[in-house]
């Protein structure tokens, strides 16, 4: 039996009682073994000939006839392992027990395919790996031929992606004599970021008005009687208004309350987790996911994390008391372990559960002590967010008021709170701000007549789309239909079904793939595109640049999952359309420009370097792929300013380093600074300032600036 990875391993091998031996579980009926995710992968191009070795525009498109496959270097100790076991003769079939969807079934099927295993095949279909869920699996076992179709699609996909990105890289690559990788999904996701930023600039504000009148302590806020709103962009309409309706009183005609329940918010997937993680506590995609996966995988205290599910299955609420007793939570788990917790519709649902439910915690006993300050507030919000389902609704009473003035229509709204329900959970960092509490005086009646203190109209502007941050970035890839130039309802409901561009898996590598090959950058939270981005796109083929391309996509391979197509027929189109692209990009009549020349020549191989933002301060790095060089020019401190309190950066070295401010323009040498913290008794210690200088030295080793890593390795200039 093969498993994705070994936690779920144990907990099957926990089920049918068997042992450990030899780096597998094992009884007189069964093995129980393990991958870590992928351990076999398609082959670059240089295996498929030594003339691919050099990258060279004459060679392209590389389009072998048979993709191979090869196992990856990292971890082909756990390959072999599987492999061994797959060969034993006592071994008369196999039982793929990976996860189950698309990527689950490839996991598995390329090892077999890999290790050219031809034996009976048997697929373990479960949602969850509690010992009922995996009881029930076991007796419900599937026929592997069930899920021909499915891996079919997922390896058209891995192909597909293969095969376009390669080639439209190495295109572009060598025409423009620039690194300039693109791809299916990190592209779109750069054209969306370029044409958030032109929504901006192409912005023109519009003034509106409203009208406002206070009455004693109350606002009252003008409703248009056609249009419902409470603002209008024509003056002379509210101008009118105003004039007929001021010196009069206010009249009471409708005073109505309705008590209103709003259950808590959907348990996490991976993705809300990141997008939270980032606007509370500013941690990136990526360094969330690797949070979550020390606390999955070494403390066990959550859930599996690249899940894309926000519900449980059913199975799962027998399990809920002992996990809550596991988190250490007590006096918030006290009041629901007195109540029997039943599965209701807001956060039990198998039909919403693919491969995986939503995140919550395990029945591990979690020792927050173990854990570090991060590892403690992503702990807390998976907590929390699990406790807060569980709580009742949070209950408040809407009032609203509706007045008269002349003929025109005021309204006033608020509510007061009833019952604060899951909102305890929270405490102090649940806000009610936008729950205003109404006072109404027992003898305020409709009917009632109000004077009217004072009126005025009021004006605003409209305001333009916000630059993305990471979090509303990833909600974009997750929902990117506001960025698809096609009005084809059919794309958008399959992008909107199959999670959008990307995975949660793989969404967090995508933005370190732009930030590193410095097509983005960051300023403040802000993501921008850099002037290499914008080349990029206008050098790119047009459909790669839409999310369009993966709707069109997912409606194929779900038609090979369905049997309604061939793999072989989509992987023609897609062998057309490659070489399409490769031919536009070919006879391309663009230039790529390096804008970012500096003075400053490589100590290595003598060309200029270049100046860019990497994601954590500038770095100086060698325009020649090959040569590879870089060094770092600042670090983003968490040091503030006095002046402006932004963030300061550190550069230079030696007696030479200085703090600089890069907005307000504030310079200080690194001992006057050392010396007024000290004096100031900051947390900006002298130990944390060292930890400054080795994270630089780590970002140097590790922004690299090559989503294509392994191929550039040899990476030769040749037209």
């Amino acid at each position: 039996m093969l498993a994705e990875k070994p936690s779920v391993a144990k907990d099957i091998a926990k089920v049918l009682k068997c042992d450990k031996r030899d780096g597998v579980f094992e009884n007189n009926q069964f093995i129980v073994t393990w991958a870590l995710g992928h351990l076999v992968t398609l082959a670059d191009p240089e295996q498929y000939g030594d003339q691919y070795k050099s990258w060279k525009l004459i060679d392209l498109p590389i389009m072998p006839k048979k993709l191979e496959l090869v196992t990856i270097k990292q971890t082909a100790k756990q390959y072999n392992m599987i492999k061994s076991q797959l060969n034993r003769k006592d071994v008369t079939g196999i039982i793929i027990a990976t996860d189950s969807g698309r990527e689950g079934e490839l996991v598995a099927r390329w090892i077999i395919k890999r290790a050219n295993i031809n034996k009976p095949i048997k697929r373990l279909w479960i949602s969850s790996v509690t010992d009922k869920a995996i009881k029930d699996g076991f007796s419900n076992l599937k026929e592997g031929r069930l899920y021909e179709n499915l891996f079919k699609s997922a390896e058209a996909r891995a192909e597909a992606d293969w095969f376009v990105g390669i080639n439209a890289t190495r295109a572009l690559t060598t025409k423009f004599n620039a690194q300039l990788s693109c791809g299916r999904v990190q592209t779109p996701t750069l054209y969306m970021i370029a044409k958030r930023e032109e929504e901006i600039r192409s912005f023109k504000p519009k003034k509106y008005y409203g009208i406002t009148a206070s009455a004693g302590d109350l606002q009252l806020t003008w409703q248009d009687r056609k249009t419902k709103d409470t603002k209008t962009f024509e003056k002379e309409y509210v101008d009118e208004i105003y004039q007929k309706i001021k010196n009069k009183d206010a009249k009471i005609i409708e005073i109505s309350k309705t008590l209103k329940k709003v259950n808590a918010n959907e348990l996490y997937n991976l993705t809300q987790l990141q997008i939270d993680a980032n606007k509370m506590f500013d941690f990136s995609a990526k360094e969330t996911l690797s949070i979550m996966q020390t606390l999955y995988e070494s403390y066990k205290v959550l859930t599996y994390p690249r899940t894309d599910s926000k519900y449980l299955t059913t199975d799962i609420v027998a399990t809920i008391p002992e996990r809550l007793i596991a988190t250490g939570y007590n006096r918030l788990t006290e009041p629901l372990l007195k109540t029997k917790i039943t599965a209701k519709s807001h956060f039990v649902d198998n039909n919403k559960v693919s491969d995986h439910h939503a995140i919550i915690p395990t029945e591990q006993r979690a020792n927050i002590n173990l854990f570090t300050d991060k590892e403690r507030k992503i702990y807390d919000l998976v907590v929390k967010r699990f406790l807060a389902v569980l709580y009742p609704p949070f209950e408040f009473e809407e009032t609203t008021i509706k007045f008269t003035i002349g003929e025109e229509i005021f309204s006033l709204k608020g509510n007061v709170v009833i019952n604060k329900g899951w909102k305890a959970v929270y405490g102090n960092e649940s806000s009610d701000d936008d729950l205003k509490n109404i006072k109404i005086a027992p003898s305020l009646n409709k009917g009632d007549t109000l004077k009217i203190a004072s009126l005025k109209i009021t004006e605003g502007l409209t305001k333009p789309p916000s630059l993305f941050n990471e979090a509303t970035l990833l909600a974009s890839m997750e929902n990117p239909i506001h960025f698809m130039n096609s009005q084809d309802k059919e794309l958008s409901k399959i992008l909107g079904e199959t999670g959008g561009l990307g995975t949660v898996a793989t969404r967090a590598d995508i933005i370190e793939k732009l930030f590193s090959s410095f097509v983005i950058e960051k300023k403040g939270k802000d993501i921008s595109i850099t002037s290499k981005g914008k080349q990029l796109l206008e050098l790119v083929p047009k459909e790669l640049k839409s999310p369009e391309l993966t709707a069109k996509w997912e409606q194929k391979l779900i038609q090979i999952q369905q049997g309604k197509t061939t793999k072989e027929s989509f992987m023609e189109e897609i062998r057309k359309y490659t070489d399409e692209i490769i031919k536009i990009i070919k006879n391309s009549d663009e230039k790529f420009r390096h804008d970012n020349i500096t003075g400053n020549k490589c100590p290595d191989c003598g060309k200029y370097l270049l100046e860019v933002n990497g994601k954590k301060g500038k770095m100086l790095v060698c325009q020649d792929m090959e040569c590879g060089y870089r060094k770092g020019v600042s670090i983003i401190t968490n040091a503030r300013c006095p002046k402006c309190h932004k963030k300061l950066e550190l550069i230079g070295e030696g007696e030479k380093k200085k703090f600089i401010c890069g907005t307000c323009g504030y310079k200080e040498s690194y001992q006057i600074f050392e010396a007024r913290k000290s004096k100031e008794k900051s947390a900006m210690s002298k130990k944390e300032l060292e930890s400054f200088m080795k994270n630089q030295k780590e970002n140097d080793k590790t922004e690299v600036n090559n989503p294509f890593a392994s191929q550039l390795a040899n990476f030769n200039f040749k037209k």
